[in-house]
């Protein structure tokens, strides 16, 4: 057989490997595009349990300084940190003074008190991915600070 009819007989036959893969595109796309998502959305969600501790580090802070500068007790500190992070309860938060027992007496205490100790421990943050329900617990959190304002009353708006 001459070798031009050959090529021109080889050319009109059907490609059968061009027919297995067509549409292969397509479903490697998907597989990947589904792995991308899912990676997304975890960085999202991992983003926004870091901002959630960062926050709870922030309050902790916040906690602490109104503690140390403003005549404020203890219901008024952690008011001002829910205000800022709306996630931590009451129970969560714990404040003390040192030395010990030196915030017994109101009159007195600005007087002896040396240091203030504000730290929040139990804080859940839930996941909101809909098919993964995951509750994280950060860790403890603390902030101590000398005490500043030793004999003085704000009696303004400063620590409003």
């Amino acid at each position: 057989m001459n070798t031009r009819a050959r090529r021109v007989r080889l050319a009109r036959r059907p490609r059968h490997s061009l027919r297995n893969v067509r549409g292969a595109a397509i479903v490697e796309f998907a597989i990947v595009a589904a792995v991308f998502c899912i990676l997304l959305v975890g960085v999202f969600e991992f983003a926004r349990v870091l901002y959630y501790w960062n926050t709870a580090s922030e309050a902790v802070r916040l906690g602490a300084r109104t503690a140390v500068v403003c005549d404020a007790d203890a219901a008024f500190v952690k008011t001002k940190m829910a205000d800022l992070l709306p996630l931590l309860q009451s129970s969560n938060v714990n404040l003390s003074y040192a030395p010990s027992g030196c915030d017994s007496d109101p009159d007195t205490a600005r007087d002896s008190c040396t240091f203030v100790t504000v730290s929040v421990t139990g804080v859940s943050v839930q996941t909101m991915i809909p098919f993964v329900p995951l509750t994280l617990t950060m860790p403890p959190l603390a902030t101590t600070l000398p005490r500043e304002s030793l004999r003085t009353s704000t009696g303004g708006t400063v620590c409003q």
